[in-house]
């Protein structure tokens, strides 16, 4: 594990908190990071995006901080909003940059770089408000191109919320009023049957694969929405997953590439399903939870790292980009 870093201690803004549906999720995660940095390296001060915005501008105008760790989730926090705020003060942080966290929250944009990828996902239709009337008879299209159940989910939300089965109009009409609370689009996916998977690459031009998750919600649960996501025993998430050596690759390549087509950087984790021997990409995180019961941190132990030379390693790697830090590099 590389320990020998010449200087002084780096100091760290930690960002957590914020303002999106994630808020909860996203101080979890930022109290993780803050239990586990590595001390003796690193200086931390924390700021909550949703009040602190000023102080961190002041701060991070005059140099106060030499980084940003974001452990943020969700709009103004995953969607290139904060990622420019803090270029605009100069100052680096981890996780992509602007662009690609604009593409990835956004999944209709997701789809099309997936798409220009060649890579392969379900097939959808993306609904707005203003489409969805009485006069419209949205079910009826959506079940003649899309079959019966669907899957309809907000386009710029993460970890699941507002995700939702439909199979018939009244369900259709109830999941599509769900979606319009929390933005003004809807994505509205042909439902995939099968085994749910989820991995997390990292690095920018070097990149690695971690070791692959299965997930398996538990019985009530048709798929890995946001309480199974978050509530206990909800559940089942195997580390590495219980899968051959060609799947297991597939679905590593297929992460690999969807971090590639979206210009990430640092970290980010992509969700698949395996259906009919078919892999499809659902969507990539461009910030994936760091709870101590979130995916990514399961990943890291299943490659033999600590959570702790992780979070030294993403900071690292945003101190010098262009380092190309190893993962490797961080075994203890």
């Amino acid at each position: 594990m590389i320990s020998d870093m010449a200087g002084a201690k780096k100091r760290v803004a930690l960002l957590m908190g914020g303002k999106s549906g994630e808020r909860e999720v996203s101080l979890n995660s930022g109290a993780e990071v803050q239990a586990n940095i590595d001390q003796n390296r690193f200086e931390v001060t924390v700021y909550d995006p949703a009040f602190d915005l000023v102080r961190l501008a002041d701060d991070g105008s005059v140099g106060r901080f030499d980084v940003a760790f974001l452990a943020l989730h969700g709009p103004f926090g995953e969607d290139g909003s904060i990622q420019g705020f803090l270029e605009m003060l100069g100052r680096p942080y981890t996780g992509s940059g602007i662009l690609a966290s604009a593409l990835a929250i956004d999944k209709e944009a997701t789809k099309k770089a997936y798409r220009k990828a060649g890579l392969p996902v379900a097939p959808d239709l993306v609904l707005s408000r203003d489409e969805v009337s009485e006069q419209f008879n949205t079910a009826k299209i959506v079940f003649y191109t899309l079959g019966s159940p669907v899957v309809v989910k907000p386009l710029r939300q993460g970890s699941s919320l507002g995700l939702t089965l439909a199979s018939t109009e009244i369900e259709l009409k109830r999941a599509l009023a769900a979606v319009f609370d929390l933005g003004e689009r809807a994505m509205v996916e042909k439902y995939l049957p099968g085994r749910e998977f989820t991995c997390a690459v990292v690095g920018t031009k070097n990149l690695l694969a971690l070791p692959i998750i299965e997930i398996i919600p538990a019985e009530g649960h048709t798929f890995f929405n946001f309480s199974a996501k978050y509530e206990a025993g909800q559940s089942q998430e195997i580390c590495p997953a219980d899968a051959s050596l060609e799947l297991t690759g597939e679905i590593q390549r297929l992460s690999v590439n969807a971090h590639r087509a979206l210009g990430c950087q640092g970290l980010s984790r992509s969700d698949l399903i395996l259906s009919d021997g078919q892999s499809y990409l659902l969507e990539t995180n461009t910030l994936p939870g760091l709870t101590s019961g979130s995916l990514v941190p399961k990943m890291i132990r299943a490659y033999g790292l600590t959570f702790t030379a992780f979070i030294s390693y993403l900071i690292d790697q945003a101190l010098s980009p262009e380092a190309e830090v190893s993962l490797d590099d961080y075994r203890g």
